[in-house]
């Protein structure tokens, strides 16, 4: 059995727009306005995208802030 190597995508779970809007609470138009802008990275199957679990997290992750 061969080890994941960096980058290996084998094992990602990978979400619609439409789940990844829900997970987020926010519009598809939003998660279309974060992919196209890059700063939500996206693969594009035929019409549709798909977005990694790990990388919608890692989004919200690195877009708390204090608020006071």
């Amino acid at each position: 059995m061969a080890a994941n190597k960096p980058g290996d995508i084998s094992e990602s779970t990978f979400l619609t727009v439409a789940e990844v809007a829900t997970m987020m609470r926010v519009s598809k138009m939003t998660v279309y306005r974060l992919v196209h802008s890059g700063e939500l990275p996206a693969v594009r199957v035929g019409r549709s995208f798909r977005v990694r679990e790990e990388d919608a997290n890692e989004y919200l992750k690195n877009s708390f802030y204090n608020a006071g």
